[in-house]
């Protein structure tokens, strides 16, 4: 196919792309609209057809409808409930795409830096996919390679998301979501850069280094561009793949008390967070320790917003009516009446309540998948009651880590002392210390720019 053809496929593809999506979201808004209006809509059928839409596609949509499903009330039930079913897995293109991929990041010899290759996917997900190979120096290598004319299929998604983000603003304004658009359309166009993604994944080796109980993967820079990612390979298992095993208690315990610590030692410690709970992106190893994948979703926070959520947990602890105001202020949450932040208070309550109790136990002692949805509900209808609330963008990856990851622990049914675990990272916190560690291992990890 010549470079003209590629382009007039790649066109067509694109048109048909909007057309899905378009049309996916234009349901949406009928729906929602006859719904205001008093007419009955099939809101659940209609979100099982998105789910479906959105499954056949690569690339940023479905990154989205998985982001968004983890934010309480970002949409509504029934296309949270479809769409979080959803699993970054799409079917991987063939050989003959792959070769020409190779050729262009990195040349016409590309493979005579590698002694195999293996052309069939290892793992396929929404920008891209892995293939195992080995270097001429025998180390085994992860090649992730992303797909072709991610930019532009990334414009056309924001676009959706955009439009259906707006349509059920106007339904309901419980919860403002022009912060939560801001920040997913810069986190999503960062994805796209794995130059980026290979100084992330340095930072995580540098501020995980002494967690014996987490792997992270070494990029290889001289085999790595803008749109691939060489990095060392991780022999490990999908970890649900290992649940379904019914592993013993105490192998689920080393997988959650691993995860806990690859999410909260570099936030507690560097004021990082990897914003991508997906079960997809953790291998299990035979000990229990875990494989930690992917770096594309990080955010860096502000060394006092870290000291913030401390100070929410204090005030939920201590009943500070003060002290909360002041760490939802520097969160960056606004116009808060006493009213709105005892709504606010009611999740917090449900996020901190673990941390709060020095004992050995499950991360939720309700046998209810769907508990934490319930209490989503209240603070949605108690915001919608009070005017609404604006959630800041620093909001948004913090959020969804602490529900993803307490929907996998609650998942592993795994049983430790969080308040032990908790209270051993924020130990003599200290701002100026946080600050002086995160912009020593952001300069030595060469992560671009201030996030």
């Amino acid at each position: 196919m010549s470079g003209s053809d590629e382009d007039r496929a790649s066109l067509f593809g694109e048109i048909r792309r909007i057309a899905k999506t378009s049309g996916a979201v234009g349901g949406i808004a009928m729906r929602l609209a006859g719904n205001r209006m008093g007419i009955k809509t099939d809101r659940a059928g209609h979100a099982e057809d998105l789910r479906v839409i959105l499954g056949g596609l690569k690339g940023p949509m479905m990154k989205v409808a998985q982001f968004l499903t983890t934010i309480p009330d970002a949409l509504p039930e029934e296309y949270a409930a479809e769409l979080s079913q959803l699993q970054a897995n799409a079917p991987s293109m063939g050989a003959a795409f792959v070769r020409r991929r190779m050729q262009g990041e990195l040349g016409a010899n590309w493979n005579a830096h590698f002694s195999e290759f293996d052309l069939t996917a290892a793992a396929a997900a929404s920008l891209g996919q892995v293939h195992r190979a080995t270097l001429k120096d025998g180390q085994q290598v992860a090649c992730k390679l992303q797909y072709p004319d991610m930019a532009s299929t990334m414009e056309a998604d924001l676009r959706q998301l955009r439009l259906a983000m707006s349509v059920y603003r106007r339904m309901d304004d419980s919860i403002q979501t022009e912060d939560i658009y801001a920040e997913l359309d810069e986190r999503l166009r960062e994805e796209l850069d794995y130059t980026r993604e290979a100084a992330q994944m340095r930072l995580y080796g540098i501020m995980l280094a002494d967690q014996p109980m987490v792997h992270v993967p070494v990029p290889v820079e001289r085999l790595s561009t803008r749109r691939l990612v060489t990095m060392s390979w991780l022999d490990g298992r999908p970890m649900m793949g290992r649940l379904d095993e019914s592993p013993p208690l105490e192998e689920r315990n080393v997988m959650a008390e691993a995860l806990f610590r690859a999410w909260y030692v570099p936030f507690y410690q560097y004021g990082v967070i990897h914003g991508d709970p997906h079960l997809g992106n953790y291998q299990v190893v035979p000990d229990g320790t875990v494989n930690l994948l992917d770096y594309g979703a990080i955010r860096v926070f502000p060394p006092t917003f870290v000291r913030a959520v401390i100070d929410l947990y204090e005030a939920i602890r201590d009943d500070d009516r003060e002290k909360s105001h002041h760490a939802y202020e520097q969160w960056g949450f606004t116009d808060l009446s006493n009213e709105k932040m005892d709504i606010l208070n009611l999740w917090a309550r449900f996020l901190y309540e673990p941390l709060m109790d020095d004992r050995v136990r499950r991360i939720t002692e309700v046998d209810d998948p769907t508990f934490g949805r319930s209490v989503a509900m209240k603070v949605h209808e108690g915001l919608k009651r009070v005017g609404g609330v604006r959630p800041p963008r620093e909001f948004v990856l913090m959020d969804r880590s602490a529900i993803g990851l307490g929907s996998v622990f609650f998942r592993l049914k795994a049983e430790l002392n969080w308040s032990r675990l908790f209270h051993e990272l924020i130990q003599d916190f200290d701002t100026q210390a946080l600050a002086d560690r995160q912009a020593a291992a952001l300069a030595q990890a060469g992560v671009p720019g201030t996030i």
